[in-house]
């Protein structure tokens, strides 16, 4: 009896320790700028040093938010952003806050954010995770963007 009672407490308590501890999560992903508001990456697309970027997450059931963290890109326009807590069943989103170009401030509704996942309860070992890059629109389409987006269509067919 007692060692049944053992294994079950070690069935239920190593996988909440394994849980607690460990490194940071750490978060990884590009802002770009969408010179042809095009809504995706093109060759066009420059990369936004000093756009900001926040990892929010949210409770599922009420959509309250539980985590806000902050950071601002690099000379790349990559940003590496370290999540301390393992937030197990919450909504965690990378979402675009700024950017520090005056014709290029507009977030593309469809890449404004990209979700994450920061649980470790999900048979994922790497605390690296990246997020999808997430984009800017240019006030103005760029010149020669029309002629692209063609060639990119006569690929696609």
């Amino acid at each position: 009896m007692t060692t049944k009672l053992l294994l079950l407490l070690a069935l239920c308590v190593l996988p909440a320790l394994v849980n607690a501890g460990g490194e940071p999560f750490r978060i990884v992903g590009k802002v770009y700028c969408d010179a042809c508001r095009a809504g995706f990456e093109t060759s066009k697309c420059s990369y936004i040093p000093g756009a900001r970027v926040e990892i929010k997450c949210y409770d599922r059931t009420t959509l309250s938010l539980k985590f806000s963290v902050g950071e601002v890109t690099d000379s790349t326009g990559t940003y590496d952003i370290l999540v301390e807590d393992d937030h197990q069943d919450q909504i965690c989103y990378a979402t675009l806050v700024s950017s520090p170009i005056p014709s290029c401030r507009n977030a593309d509704p469809g890449r404004n954010k990209a979700t994450v996942i920061l649980t470790r309860s999900n048979g994922v070992i790497s605390n690296l995770h990246y997020a999808n890059a997430m984009g800017f629109l240019q006030d103005e389409a760029a010149a020669g963007c029309q002629e692209l987006l063609q060639k990119l269509l006569q690929d696609d067919a």
